[in-house]
Order: C-alpha cells, then structure tokens, then sequence
C-alpha cells in the first residue's frame, strides 16, 4: 500500500516537473543589459518602473515572463561580452538601461533579436535606427538630449559667475559620448570667451584625484551614468572646495548639489516620481508591445519634450553665492 502511494506521488511529481519545464520553454525571456551594479535586493529591481510598464502590457515577472539579467558595474568595456551572451541564451528580446554604449553593444552582438534602449543620445547618428520616425530595424525606445543641451548649461553656469574666465567639465573619458560632449562644451565656452579645461574620471579615486588639482570657476559634470551613481561624493566634493557646478540631473541637487538642467525632475519631497521613471515605464510598455507581436521598426523612438531647471539655495549660501533673479524666475523647482 505504501509503495502504491509512494509510485503514484512520485509519478506526480514527475509529470508536475515537466509541465513546469513546458511552461519555462514557452515563457519569453528578456535579456536586460545593465549599467550598474545588482541591487542589495533584487526584488527593487522588480518593481521598477519598467517591470511596472510590463505589467501593465499583462507580463509579470515568474508568471509569464522571465528575465536574464546581466551587470557591467559601470564597465563600459564589459558590455560587448554581456551583449554576447544574452544573445547566446537566445533571450526574445533585450532591454538596454546603460546609455549608448550598452545600446551599441547589444546591436553589434544580434540582428535579429528585438532591442529597446533607454538614455541614448543621437540613435541615428550611432546608426542604432534608420529614423526616429520609423527606426526602420530590430532597434526602438528613447534616446535623450543630453549633448544638444551642453549649451544651455554652460550658459546658466556663466550667468551664475558672469566675470569666469575659466570653466571645467568632468567626463568619463570610457563613455563613448564623451567627445561629443567635450567638443560641443567647448563650443559654447569660446562663445563666452572662457577657457575650458576637461578632467577626466573613471573611478571614485580619478574623481578626488580632479578636485585636488582643480582651479576652476566653475564646474560642469557631464551625463554619465558612472559619474551619475557617484552624486553624493561630486556634491561633497564640489561644496568642500567651494566650487559652483551645474549637473545634469535633480537628483545632484537633491543631494546637496547647487544647480541642475535636465530631463529628470525628481521632487526634493520624494513625493513625485521623475521623468526617468516615467521613460523606463515607456521602455516595458515597449517591450510589452513587442513581445505581442509589434515591430520595433514600426515603434517610433521617442524624445523628451520637457526640461528643468533645479536649485539649491541652501548650498548657494553655503558656497556664498547668490543666485541671480533670472535664474530664479527660470528655476522649475527651488530647494530652501
């Protein structure tokens, strides 16, 4: 009798295992291709906003969709490999959250698996799509501004200390938009007849290695995600050497930092959620629409339409500046 019950549990739990590897075979995969570093706990990750944009599309993670995911701890350099092997697992489609480079990466490593970027800059002058319009291959999702509004920062930082003969700009020479980025600051600094200098910063050692050699009037930090996880350490920096910067997202200023003009608006509050969330919500309705049945090509990228300017008077009177009634009037958002 025992051994009657023992075969038929057994032969349950047989036939409970390969319904489930039935399930896991027809499940999708997304492959994500990461900038940073894997979360203390995982399950943050998963109630981001882009997992909150695939649930509204109907796919929850470990219910309908699995996700691979791979880190490149802001290692530019690791994104080709990572790219490589996701597309080795032959996921259904690949989310990229690492700028650029990771959009570039996971391109060169297929042409036929589906691709939603997040955070490019110029997708058609990196060839990543054909148009915004209509991108035209395997590749959508939202590309930034980040380059074409080099200009308007250096213009703020210049009307904060109108009399600066000398500004700086700090970039992760690793990222591949730094030229970019340098060429088009540079441009916009001659217009001011300011001379500007570029340290550069690949790790948090490189970053406090800059500010002792720095003698600047001002600073500006370019977009780089590397440079963008390391705020609190920029702002600690930029306050203890009484040096005025502009960065390129609120969340600087939340931090302490003095002035910011960017996509991103994230309340001081905690109250609203920024528009970066709001475009990586975009990116899993994407991947959504995709795993459905529609055609990246047939997905135009989208751009942003809004921008802000954030300011922190509390550091403004801890560097000892006042900030002119014109950038004020302009501020979107004040910190006291």
């Amino acid at each position: 009798m025992h051994r009657r019950r023992f075969i038929a549990l057994l032969g349950a739990a047989v036939i409970a295992a390969r319904t489930l590897r039935a399930q896991q075979k027809t499940m999708p995969v997304i492959g994500a291709l990461l900038a940073g570093s894997p979360p203390a706990n995982l399950g943050d990750l998963l109630r981001g906003p882009i997992h909150q944009g695939m649930g509204e599309m109907g796919f929850v993670e470990g219910q309908n969709v699995t996700w691979e995911y791979r880190w490149a701890e802001f290692h530019y350099d690791r994104f080709p490999a990572l790219a490589a092997d996701l597309v080795s697992r032959k996921v259904d489609l690949i989310v990229t959250a690492g700028g650029t480079p990771a959009a570039l990466a996971a391109k060169r490593a297929t042409s036929t698996i589906p691709i939603v970027f997040t955070d490019v800059a110029d997708p058609v002058g990196f060839g990543l799509v054909d148009s915004l319009a209509r991108p035209g291959g395997t590749l959508t999702g939202f590309s930034n501004l980040m380059v074409e509004l080099a200009p308007k920062r250096l213009e703020l930082l210049y009307e904060l200390v109108p009399h600066a003969a000398e500004f700086a700009l700090l970039v992760n020479p690793d990222n591949v938009m730094a030229e970019r980025y340098i060429n088009t600051t540079r441009e916009a600094a001659r217009a001011k007849d300011v001379k500007l200098v570029v340290p550069k910063a690949t790790t948090e050692a490189d970053i406090d290695a800059a500010f002792e050699k720095l003698q600047t009037d001002g600073l500006l930090v370019a977009p780089d995600l590397f440079l963008g996880s390391r705020r609190n350490q920029l702002v600690a920096l930029t306050v203890r050497h009484a040096v005025p910067a502009i960065y390129f997202g609120a969340r600087f200023v939340i931090a302490g930092g003095l002035m910011s003009y960017g996509v991103g608006l994230a309340t001081h509050d905690g109250n609203a959620a920024d528009d970066e969330d709001a475009i990586a919500r975009q990116a899993g309705i994407y991947a959504g629409r995709i795993l459905k049945g529609e055609k990246p090509a047939d997905l135009p990228v989208q751009q942003p339409t809004t921008f802000k300017l954030v300011v922190n008077l509390s550091t403004a009177k801890a560097l000892g500046l006042t900030i002119p009634p014109s950038i004020l009037a302009r501020a979107d958002e004040v910190i006291e």
